[in-house]
């Protein structure tokens, strides 16, 4: 969710006001994602890399982050949307893991989509703890190197029932991954738009939706054309 100090700072304002505005960019998406069935959205909220910021604004967004997760419960529970914390969770202060264990535990039972905030994340440093835990696993016997495939070194991830998203929307025109979901997105379609973050509502979400239903989605292989007699292209495997 790239752009809100662009945004603030655009404006003549300090760079919190970007990060302000940004929740209701989240309050939009999240509640019209749920509204139309989307099954998983996983917003890249704080990265690893985030807590070299500058002290005060990590303060500031740690302190937006609870009082985001306190104040969109009822937001959540209206559209039946389950909340996850996904990424380095002990990094996070006390007072704010605290806050989403317990919106956790409110949204369970939802049966809706599944809400994933990427917190204290990296898509390397992923990779490196489920390259940790699982080699841990070998060493006491508990799993063989020869049993270990793609599915296996999923179940190491920090939650492996995160879905391979379909679509990754990128703000603020940022051309690049930012360690984000490097095992899930080997085949998910990339959007871009020029909007930061603070500023994307309902209209830029559609747009990048349009784009996504107008690809061919290959995943390797190829897409027939179509046979005679009516018959419908299949992808080859």
């Amino acid at each position: 969710m790239d752009g809100n100090g662009r945004w603030a700072e655009g404006r003549g304002l300090r760079r919190i006001f970007g990060h302000r505005e940004g929740v209701n960019s989240v309050r939009e998406t999240t509640t019209e994602c749920a509204r139309m069935g989307v099954k998983s959205l996983t917003l890249y909220a704080f990265s690893v890399e985030n807590w070299k910021r500058p002290r005060a604004e990590v303060r500031y967004l740690m302190r937006l982050l609870r009082r985001f997760l306190i104040d969109e419960r009822p937001t959540l529970m209206e559209n039946g949307v389950r909340l996850l914390g996904l990424g380095r969770l002990d990094d996070i202060p006390a007072e704010a893991l605290a806050t989403l264990r317990e919106t956790e535990r409110l949204t369970a039972e939802n049966t809706g989509m599944t809400l994933r905030l990427a917190l204290s994340y990296g898509g390397r440093t992923e990779l490196a703890d489920a390259t940790r835990h699982l080699a841990q696993d070998v060493l006491a016997g508990k799993l063989r190197a020869e049993e270990i495939d793609e599915e296996t070194l999923r179940r190491y991830l920090y939650d492996p029932e995160t879905p391979d998203p379909d679509l990754l929307i990128r703000t603020a025109g940022e051309m690049r991954l930012s360690n984000f979901l490097l095992w899930q997105i080997s085949y998910t379609e990339l959007y871009v738009t020029d909007v930061c973050w603070p500023g994307f509502r309902r209209e830029h979400l559609m747009e990048a939706l349009r784009s996504f239903a107008q690809r061919e989605r290959r995943y390797g292989g190829l897409i027939e054309e179509s046979q005679p007699g009516g018959v419908e292209a299949e992808r080859a495997s």
